[in-house]
């Protein structure tokens, strides 16, 4: 009996043109890229927290608000980074300075806990107005404060 391979026969595998690697090797360049990426993933995970600071970073010297604020939370926790309650404060101000409702909020109350001095009194009822308008809690209790404070003088 003959094998379908035709093994009796002498038949022999073809062989690709010369110059061409066969179908299941790979090239240095694939297995590098693949050693990159594995290596990628590997760095994400072990400092993934360190990783996301600098990318945010980037986005808020970029002029994004949402990343100014988060940037700004950063510093005002200590996550990551030294906490530095100026330094915070002055990402909240380039936020708010933009419309962002919750880093007006917390340049409102920066003042009220006197962690700055880059806002005017006159500016904390403007600062907490727009954050009570999109919805902050915490910015109408602290606006229902400071109008019965103002009544009560």
């Amino acid at each position: 009996m003959r094998s379908r391979a035709g093994a009796s026969s002498g038949a022999r595998r073809p062989q690709p043109p010369s110059g061409q690697g066969y179908q299941g090797e790979c090239s240095s360049w694939e297995i590098l890229t693949v050693a990159l990426a594995i290596s990628f993933l590997f760095y994400l995970c072990l400092y993934y927290e360190t990783f996301h600071l600098h990318l945010t970073h980037t986005y808020a010297h970029l002029g994004y608000a949402t990343a100014q604020h988060s940037i700004g939370q950063r510093y005002l926790q200590g996550h990551g980074v030294v906490k530095n309650d100026e330094t915070a404060m002055k990402w909240f101000r380039k936020a708010a300075d933009q419309g962002h409702p919750h880093s007006s909020y917390n340049l409102a109350v920066g003042k009220l806990k006197e962690l700055t001095s880059d806002v005017e009194d006159w500016e904390m009822e403007g600062l907490l107005s727009r954050a009570a308008e999109h919805g902050i809690k915490e910015a109408q209790e602290v606006l229902i404060h400071l109008y019965k404070k103002r009544d009560q003088s």
